[in-house]
């Protein structure tokens, strides 16, 4: 069941256009909170940092730019190149965040912006950081939080929910808000050998100029909910767009929309 979610994953995420869609779109929510993953992680000048699951790479570049020495890894081909292209004085590497390609005690901080619900087996994941980090070395790693504050979110998938069909045969996978929920990022983290640990919430939100933005960046640039929702019927597209449309409504500000989208930041320390 793992390996079968982990191809599917993989391939989305090779999909140059779902790629260069994300940067587009999710990217400049998810970079609202990098300051803080940063903050959290204890990210300085000097720091050898691994930021897991870098995607477009600005966790990475941020970290750079404190004067961090950062390499930046992904499981998809795609998501390197784009890294590589935007920011290519940063190292970018191709790896599995199951199975670090790095020595142990080899970092100061390990890093990871809204990865974690992309793995298949995101507790090996958290060992595997645990692992390569100097004992003193600090985790970050950052989430959606829960559907009803993440709006932008919630709203798509109650949609589905209530017009469509969350049963379109994609392979499973662990729950999108697993770590959602402050006690099981803490309890995660503690399981994986880290001490310390504490969550707290980032400010993001999702500007869009028209209503109907919100259904086309999460059909053409994400890949689980991409995927869900083009597999709708059109009478439920239809009405799933038109849900989408009347709860963006609900956040006009001036001539345009503001969608709250707040991160969970949950991190710890490696004794």
């Amino acid at each position: 069941m793992n390996q079968s979610f982990s191809e599917f994953e993989r391939a989305g995420w090779e999909d140059t256009e779902t790629v260069a869609g994300y940067a587009k779109s999710f990217a400049l929510i998810t970079r609202q909170s990098i300051p803080t993953l940063l903050d959290d992680a204890d990210v300085q000048s000097g720091f050898k940092v691994l930021d897991v699951a870098t995607g477009p790479g600005y966790v990475a570049a941020a970290a750079s730019e404190r004067g961090a020495d950062a390499t930046g890894i992904d499981f998809a081909a795609a998501q390197i190149k784009l890294a590589r292209d935007q920011h290519p004085s940063v190292r970018f590497e191709q790896a599995d965040a199951e199975a670090l390609p790095f020595e142990s005690d080899t970092f100061d901080a390990v890093v990871s912006a809204f990865g974690m619900c992309h793995l298949p087996n995101p507790d090996q994941a958290l060992r595997e950081a645990h692992r390569v980090l100097k004992r003193g070395g600090r985790i970050a790693f950052s989430v959606w939080d829960m559907p009803e504050r993440a709006i932008g979110i919630g709203a798509v998938f109650a949609a589905i929910q209530k017009y469509g069909s969350m049963d379109i045969g994609l392979p499973a996978g662990p729950n999108f808000f697993l770590f959602s929920d402050p006690a099981q990022s803490i309890n995660a983290l503690r399981a994986a050998g880290f001490d310390a640990p504490k969550v707290r919430q980032a400010y993001q939100v999702l500007r869009l100029t028209e209503p109907d933005q919100l259904f086309d960046m999460f059909a053409e640039s994400s890949v689980r909910a991409g995927s869900t929702l083009r597999a709708q019927s059109e009478t439920a597209q239809n009405a799933i767009r038109a849900s989408l449309r009347e709860k963006v409504s609900e956040y006009k500000s001036g001539t345009h929309f503001e969608i709250p989208m707040p991160a969970i930041v949950a991190s710890a320390i490696k004794r």
